[in-house]
């Protein structure tokens, strides 16, 4: 944030505009399961590109939208509630360097079809990036079943983690203690959500610390996480705006993975 704010990564947000910013709920039930998932989802608009940033119920009010558009972005990096500031710099990073244009991304295009076709690719793709061996203790921060059963598929433990969620589809419990996954994780797969609730910086420094791979997968800010490959972020399924969620055409997410040795 402060790299960006000084120039660092390209023209000085202050100079920039958010053309809109928006607010959008949304629910789903995949069919089988037994969970309903409420998502709300500040995004900004910056040119050609835009950043997003999930957050919990009530944390902010859409009516935000109608004084953050048309604001500085620089505005929005120092003065804004943190989801919006994530959801600013997620904007400004993707614009300098879209995902598409990116040499290092490995575009992976999700299928046409229903929302559960759908959600078992982006979770198969996701889960493509774990390097765990058989047996391995996963730990994964913010659940979403087709996930839990694609790291299963390829003989991983899951040892889910969510703030909402107390069990998983097949019955799991799910912690909502982060630090008691990444304690006993052999890897760990958290979502960019953790960027807007302030958890990713423990986290990122508890897989540094004990040399865990960590594997983001992230719809909120993903470009926010691309910045930390090689830092302690060893993969990364980036999914920018719009989301796989609210289109049944296809649609591309962007897997990266880190430099071996970093």
């Amino acid at each position: 944030m402060a790299g960006v704010l000084a120039g660092d990564h390209g023209p000085r947000p202050d100079g920039l505009v958010a053309t809109s910013v928006f607010w959008v709920h949304h629910g789903t039930r995949l069919a089988g399961g037994n969970t309903t998932y409420l998502n709300q989802y500040v995004l900004v608009r910056l040119g050609d590109s835009f950043g997003g940033c999930a957050f919990e119920a009530g944390e902010i009010d859409p009516s935000l939208c109608r004084d953050a558009s048309g604001a500085p972005l620089g505005t929005l990096l120092r003065e804004a509630p943190r989801p919006l500031r994530i959801a600013a710099l997620d904007a400004y990073l993707g614009a300098v360097r879209p995902h598409r244009q990116d040499d290092a991304a490995e575009p992976v295009v999700l299928p046409a079809g229903t929302p559960e076709v759908r959600a078992v690719a982006r979770d198969e793709a996701v889960a493509g990036l774990l390097d765990a061996g058989p047996g391995a203790k996963v730990a994964l921060i913010g659940v979403v079943n087709p996930l839990v059963a694609a790291i299963r598929e390829r003989g991983g433990v899951p040892l889910p983690c969510d703030f909402n969620l107390r069990t998983t589809q097949w019955g799991d419990p799910v912690t909502d203690d982060m630090h008691e996954v990444l304690d006993a994780a052999d890897a760990v797969v958290a979502t960019g959500m953790t960027l807007g609730n302030g958890s990713f910086d423990a986290i990122l420094a508890r897989c540094r610390e004990r040399g865990l791979p960590l594997v983001v997968y992230a719809q909120s800010g993903s470009a926010v996480a691309r910045a930390f490959l090689g830092a302690g972020v060893t993969a990364l399924s980036a999914e920018p705006f719009p989301f796989s969620q609210f289109s049944a055409e296809p649609t591309t997410l962007y897997r990266y993975r880190a430099a071996a040795g970093t």
